[in-house]
């Protein structure tokens, strides 16, 4: 069987067997496409120690998003927030030293630039990625308990970090614009590169404006931070700093749902500070709140109710079926928009329906995204980067870049909802 799967994670080409739509998954159902993606993993890790051309040298061996041979878009850098949720697939003994490594590479090259870039390219520093270094600190944390010397030193990177780059009110920083909440950014103040900071480049959710917009995502993670601080404070005995995360977490969270909730519609949306008001694309960006833990139970639920916004046959769409009026006109290419779904996006919403209870919906969600996967997996023989949740038979949307195939995140993401809702399938109370 594991024969089998490295000769699809080499060719890609192979058809294999269905299963029954109708009908629970087993762990029979998805061995050969998690031994495709055991032995895929290699063929993702690079190590380059040493600065070459515009690659920057990274002292831990680390992950690419994507590798298929000959394809005309090639990776050899690491990036932020695909790491992230690569990782997610392998936080196990087995791949300790790796997962570690990362988030090392992650903290080294914050030190030598003063932000975590987009990716480690000298020509990608002009930006970065959406921030999820206390998340992956806290993971490192509770899975091999490194201890709390090493807590407080990676905490120390974090809050230098938020400080620096998402607290910034100049450049090469200037995140920070109103009320307390800050924007994606990049310092050639350009608003198309400010939207690849998003990670959803492209995206209608700015309508080609993003340095306008204080993002219900970004936002939400700045949030989760401060808590995070809170949560570090408690664990190394920093009582006074406590009470300092604890009020900035609060302050953020009155601002994102004086000018960010939608208490019709029960959603967030993103804030145009320039012209007083919220932006109109429904979007799976406002889920983030709930994966952060800063809503009530009655926004939750009314959350929950707005599910059916984004559900499709083959998952969650990134944005609801946008109205002729809303289409951005000369826009680049919307590939985080319906019809596609995205891993990241599907991991963090299923998660936010496991904070608040809704392990149902959160067991359906994931269910639908697995089948999806999967179903591509036994037609093609390969995973993709993004997938069509309308028409999932169909190729997704294009973007502004070749479409990948492999791929990191939707690996990692596919295995670990294996993981919880497969292997372990009993739903918790």
């Amino acid at each position: 069987m594991l024969n089998k799967a490295k000769t699809l994670a080499n060719k890609g080409k192979v058809k294999i067997l269905s299963f029954r739509q109708d009908q629970p998954l087993t762990p029979d159902d998805v061995k050969i496409a998690r031994d495709y993606i055991a032995a895929y993993w290699p063929k993702l890790e690079r190590y380059h120690p040493k600065d070459d051309e515009s690659l920057i040298g990274l002292p831990k061996p680390f992950l690419v998003p994507s590798y298929a041979e000959g394809h005309e878009f090639d990776y050899n850098e690491l990036y932020y927030w695909d790491s992230y949720f690569m990782v997610q697939g392998m936080i196990d003994e087995q791949h300790k030293d790796l997962v570690m490594g990362v988030l090392e590479d992650l903290c080294y090259i914050f030190k030598r630039f003063k932000i975590i870039p987009n990716a480690s390219r000298l020509y990608l520093t002009s930006r970065s990625q959406p921030p999820f270094l206390t998340s992956f600190i806290f993971d490192v944390y509770q899975a091999y308990n490194p201890g709390k010397k090493w807590l407080r030193e990676h905490i120390e990177v974090a809050k230098q970090e938020y400080e620096t780059v998402w607290m910034g009110t100049r450049k090469p920083n200037a995140r920070l614009v109103h009320e307390g909440l800050s924007r994606y950014y990049d310092f050639n103040y350009l608003h198309d590169i400010a939207e690849a900071e998003s990670g959803w480049d492209m995206t209608p959710r700015f309508n080609r404006k993003a340095l306008n917009y204080l993002p219900v995502d970004l936002n939400a993670l700045l949030y989760k931070y401060e808590m995070d601080f809170v949560r570090a404070a408690k664990i190394l005995g920093d009582k006074e700093e406590i009470g300092k995360w604890e009020a900035a977490a609060e302050a953020r969270k009155k601002s994102m749902n004086g000018l960010m909730w939608d208490r019709i519609r029960g959603l967030y949306y993103d804030y145009n500070y320039k012209k007083g008001k919220r932006g109109s694309v429904s979007s799976l960006a406002a889920y983030f709140p709930m994966w952060a833990g800063m809503v009530t139970e009655q926004q939750a639920k009314q959350l929950v109710k707005a599910l059916r916004r984004f559900e499709n046959k083959g998952g969650l769409a990134t944005t609801d079926a946008l109205p002729l009026g809303q289409l951005v006109t000369n826009s680049l290419p919307t590939q985080w928009a319906y019809p596609n779904g995205w891993a990241p996006l599907h991991f963090m919403v299923v998660k936010a329906l496991e904070r608040y209870g809704y392990h149902e919906d959160a067991r359906r969600v994931a269910t639908k995204w697995i089948k999806c996967n999967l179903s591509w997996f036994n037609e093609h023989g390969i995973f993709l980067e993004k997938y069509n949740v309308v028409a999932p038979d169909r190729p997704p949307a294009k973007g502004v870049y070749p479409s990948q195939t492999g791929f990191g995140w939707t690996n990692a993401v596919f295995e670990r909802l294996c993981q919880e809702y497969i292997d372990r399938p009993s739903i918790p109370k």
